[in-house]
């Protein structure tokens, strides 16, 4: 799988798609420099007179809840509905799922337009799946993400979503029964604000272009956790590892990928 992975970067890179952004406004720059970086064309759109125009251009939409209110989830809803109708892939980013009833309310109906991909912390796939032994703590995970297989399963077989459970190990499970391990990335990175934010982003670029969604998000988080890793080797703290990242889903060459890639199915 290492080379198709490998191939994938190459086509988002040669492709650019344009991905369109309803994100939170905490991470707004990081994620358009990160899809920059990666080789994609971002576009932040809220308004709700154009998302549903944007959304119908774009090679695909990526919904992150974090900043939520009452007028950008009336967006998020006119854009979910839009790329459901028109088969157009897209990302939820299930951001302090759990945290609110609001919040949680808003997910709820986000998930009937049936994304392509769900990424979340543990916590928020717990939660997102309505278990009673999930917290929330703000953005942050009190769970590890193999506590969140069971379910990320039920989101799986309710939704046809491929889920992304994203922390020290990545775990991405789909429909097909697929069920991959990745575990990159550095400790480091849960002290820049807005990584997960960046990777639900990125997956957005890579299932754009890519017809096997799953590859596509393993392709995804691979380049992020591989990115990290090598930037931390460089970095002096968090502010100068967030530089060191965008600078390396850049540049990063085949032969560091091959050499880091920690990739396992289960």
């Amino acid at each position: 799988m290492e080379k198709t992975l490998w191939k994938h970067i190459q086509t988002v890179k040669n492709q650019s798609p344009l991905i369109h952004n309803i994100t939170n406004y905490v991470v707004m720059n990081n994620t358009a420099n990160a899809l920059l970086a990666a080789g994609a064309s971002p576009v932040m759109a809220h308004a709700k007179s154009e998302v549903k125009d944007m959304t119908g251009i774009a090679g695909a939409l990526v919904i992150n809840i974090g900043t939520l209110d009452e007028y950008w989830s009336e967006a998020m809803l006119i854009a979910a509905e839009t790329a459901h109708s028109l088969n157009k892939p897209w990302v939820l980013d299930p951001v302090g799922a759990g945290a609110t009833p609001y919040r949680d309310e808003i997910l709820q109906k986000l998930l009937q337009y049936r994304p392509t991909v769900i990424r979340g912390n543990a916590s928020e796939i717990l939660a997102l799946a309505q278990s009673h032994t999930a917290k929330t703590k703000g953005v942050d995970s009190t769970a590890s993400s193999t506590d969140a297989v069971e379910a990320a399963r039920k989101l799986v077989q309710h939704y046809e979503s491929v889920v992304c459970i994203s922390g020290e190990t990545d775990v991405i499970i789909d429909n097909k029964q697929r069920l991959l391990y990745l575990k990159n990335g550095h400790a480091m990175m849960a002290k820049v604000t807005g990584l997960g934010c960046s990777a639900s982003a990125i997956i957005g670029a890579f299932i754009a272009v890519i017809a096997d969604k799953t590859e596509a998000t393993a392709a995804a988080m691979a380049l992020l956790g591989i990115a990290g890793a090598l930037a931390a080797q460089q970095a002096a703290g968090p502010g100068s590892l967030q530089m060191q990242i965008l600078d390396k889903l850049y540049n990063l060459e085949e032969t560091e990928f091959d050499a880091q890639l920690k990739i396992s199915r289960g």
